[in-house]
């Protein structure tokens, strides 16, 4: 019967040619046969860690799935037992409906990329877009079809460790990155894509004090132009799914906010797939105070929350909420046919074992077309932010001794939220460099310190991935003993992978003393010192700025991280990355970002002394040790005059931008030409400058190239508090430069 049924209504396809129509057709057919038990059942997720497989198959989950209780199931990989648990729904539940698989696939699988806070420095929408594809066909081929990617979430405050997971703190970048993610995910829904599912929305990057699940607080101005254009960048793109976040939006909690949900996200945005709240956030609602846990699931499937992700709030109460009219099934109804809808645009009514294909489920992982495109977007996201006396690229000769706890460990290379990564197939930074200068130099190499010195803090960096304690004195010496044979010295240092990523909020950003204590006496020896800066968020590093000769900032690069560092650091590969986020000075000036409001009471960029009643500090001046959109390169380049096609643009209009850029160094090269805009008369508030484009451009060795902008009177509108546009007349400045600096951009002066 059930084969009958899904031929007819892909006929309907066919004979249409419309296929949201012959969707609409099929979920209503099907809908009509449901129980309302069956229905709340779609709303339910679960994580499948209990999944056993044989002939007798019994788990709770299989249980529920036989019975058409289950609508999805998170953290499976094991392609056998998404089989099995698929069967079960498909031939044992009364209408055979399959489940959707869902996983964390955040920066690639087996295959890992760099977290997507490097990918985002590297400002190469069109590799990241690869990337995504590449995640998509991974997971795909061990019957993953739900990935919870993009994380868009703007995030300024770099304490908050989920930072490593998104684009940064520009709104304009991270809108362009979410689309393209979503693009390579999804694709057209074919065997290799997977449902992208946009989170955290909404706010969630906006913590108060960078500590995890707390509260967020702000106005709708800042929220509609500052936060929210990456989530609305995705659901333009077509994202299938959005999570909600756990923290509150104007007092509510997200999952249970009937403004953020249908007004902003459906109504003004257009969306019109699934939501589903991230893990455990309606049973958070009870901790939040907003009532038992059955007014809580009565309130966020009110709001317009499709699926409960943990909870077992909707699967425990939904039922009896009817019966006491506090929620009507036609808000069940509406939620069912949602994540039907899902399911359909992905194929599964047609072929439930659509991405189960046991060929590429044993030939699409880790292969050396993913590696390849893995270690190339790796050396792209590096970002060089010292180096004194050109002493990178090293030269493969002499001795170079590679000091720290991050230079022989291999499972730290990948960055958090790597949930199907496999350590023993990727390469330590130390084997890497063997093989890189192999037959013409001599690496020695000491662990020379711990990560901290307190082992029960180094302990809850670990989760999983631990880096061998070792007897600090010991260890120094041992370290001191290498350094003195070299000619070079490159320091491994910073964070371990989870030193970062969700629930990793951290106080203090400044290299672990332990680390420092080492790195202290290395630079005391007169010799040159690299770091290689590991981390999954922006860090202090102003000592290593007035101490170290080279600091190439590696971020986690993923698998391939190993070979791509030293790809970079022996000059096989030019450092192309840039900042896309503002490295501070001081804890103290944090949170620290380009795109701020302006004060009455300005202090002049690189002011050199305090100013008595003006907005800055005592001790620290205002600038950011490097600014956003910072980064050097192997070469150099020179930006001529901004030139504009006119000098004034009308509404609905545009002019052209223009810049010569030369690169006036020895090598080819790389670099990121940013755009930037600044009204200084506004109806609101606005941003001392804005950025509105970006062009990646190779130039070889004393090549010059106009670089041209098309600047829209669109790109000079902003929001109002209900997500209105406004565009003011007046005089705007167009900026042109390397970064976000107001001393390294060309400006030119344009008229509404």
């Amino acid at each position: 019967m059930r084969k009958l049924f899904v031929a007819f209504f892909l006929s309907v396809v066919a004979l249409t040619g419309r296929a949201d129509n012959a969707m609409d057709t099929y979920v209503s057919q099907l809908m009509s046969r449901m129980t309302l038990e069956e229905k709340i059942g779609q709303l339910n997720l679960l994580p499948g860690g209990d999944i056993v497989t044989g002939k007798e198959m019994d788990s709770p989950l299989a249980r529920l799935a036989a019975e058409g209780k289950l609508g999805a199931v998170l953290s499976l990989r094991d392609p056998v037992k998404i089989k099995a648990l698929q069967q079960i729904a498909v031939k044992k539940s009364r209408l055979g409906i399959p489940l959707l698989f869902g996983f964390d696939v955040i920066h690639g699988f087996q295959t890992v990329l760099p977290i997507p806070l490097a990918q985002a420095c590297s400002w190469d929408t069109t590799a990241i877009r690869r990337g995504a594809e590449m995640s998509a066909r991974e997971c795909t081929s061990q019957g993953i079809d739900w990935v919870y990617s993009p994380m868009v979430d703007i995030a300024l405050d770099p304490r908050w460790g989920r930072i490593a997971e998104g684009s940064g703190e520009d709104p304009f970048l991270g809108s362009a990155i979410a689309k393209v993610m979503v693009e390579g995910l999804q694709g057209n829904y074919g065997p290799e894509n997977a449902m992208a599912c946009l989170k955290h929305y909404a706010l969630y990057g906006a913590v108060e004090a960078g500590r995890d699940y707390n509260t967020v607080d702000m106005s709708h101005v800042r929220m509609y132009n500052q936060y929210f254009p990456p989530y609305e960048a995705a659901v333009r793109a077509g994202v299938g799914s959005v999570m909600s976040s756990f923290n509150l939006v104007d007092g509510i909690p997200a999952t249970a906010n009937p403004w953020l949900l249908n007004d902003v996200l459906r109504r003004q945005w257009d969306f019109n797939g699934f939501l589903v709240t991230d893990y455990g956030s309606i049973s958070e609602m009870v901790v939040h105070g907003m009532g038992d846990l059955a007014t809580c699931s009565a309130e966020a499937l009110k709001a317009g929350t499709d699926m409960d992700m943990c909870s077992n709030a909707y699967s425990e109460h939904l039922l009896q909420l009817v019966k006491e009219g506090k929620v009507s099934e036609a808000d069940i109804d509406q939620a069912c046919r949602r994540v039907l809808e899902a399911k359909y645009r992905l194929g599964l009514f047609q072929n439930p074992y659509r991405f189960l294909n046991s060929k590429r489920a044993k030939t699409a992982l880790y292969t050396p077309e993913h590696r390849s495109l893995a270690r190339e977007m790796a050396a792209e996201t590096f970002v060089l932010l010292k180096n004194e006396g050109d002493i990178l690229p090293l030269k493969r000769e002499g001795t170079i001794a590679l000091i720290g706890p991050l230079a022989n460990d291999r499972s730290n290379m990948v960055g958090s939220w790597s949930t199907a990564d496999k350590p023993e197939l990727y390469a330590t930074l130390k084997e890497a460099m063997e093989r890189a200068v192999a037959g013409k130099a001599r690496v020695v190499y000491a662990q020379g310190c711990n990560i901290y010195d307190d082992s029960a803090t180094q302990a809850n960096c670990s989760f999983g991935r631990p880096i061998p304690r070792v007897d600090s004195r010991l260890a120094e010496q041992e370290a001191l003993a290498a350094a003195r044979q070299a000619d070079v010295i490159v320091c491994a240092m910073g964070e371990m992978t989870e030193m970062s990523g969700e629930s990793s909020s951290r106080a203090d950003l400044c290299l672990p003393e332990a680390q420092m204590r080492l790195l202290r006496q290395l630079c005391a020896m007169d010799k040159p010192v690299v770091l290689l800066n590991f981390s999954g968020r922006p860090t202090i590093l102003k000592w290593e700025s007035e101490h170290c000769r080279a600091i190439l900032n590696v971020w986690f690069g993923g698998s391939e991280a190993a070979d791509a560092i030293c790809d970079v650091l022996f000059g096989d590969k030019v450092p192309t990355g840039r900042l896309v986020t503002t490295l501070p000075q001081c804890m103290g000036q944090i949170p620290l970002y380009y795109n701020h409001l302006r004060t009455g009471r300005p202090v002049a960029e690189g002011a050199k002394k305090y100013y008595k009643y003006q907005s800055n500090y005592i001790d620290v001046r205002n600038d950011p040790l490097y600014p956003f959109g910072y980064g050097l390169s192997y070469t150099t380049f020179s930006y001529g005059d901004v030139l504009l096609s006119a000098d004034h643009i009308a509404r609905n209009g545009s002019v052209t931008a223009s810049v010569m850029v030369t690169n006036t160094g020895k090598r080819d090269g790389d670099e990121v030409v940013q755009l930037y805009i600044s009204h200084p008369a506004a109806q609101i508030a606005r941003p001392v400058k804005e950025l509105k484009g970006f062009r990646r451009v190779h130039l070889k060795a004393g090549e010059s190239r106009r670089i041209d902008f098309t600047v829209t009177s669109d790109m000079l509108k902003y929001k109002d508090g209900n997500g209105r546009d406004i565009l003011d007349a007046g005089d705007y400045d167009i900026m042109v430069g390397p970064n976000s600096s107001d001393n390294a951009l060309k400006k030119s002066t344009l008229k509404l």
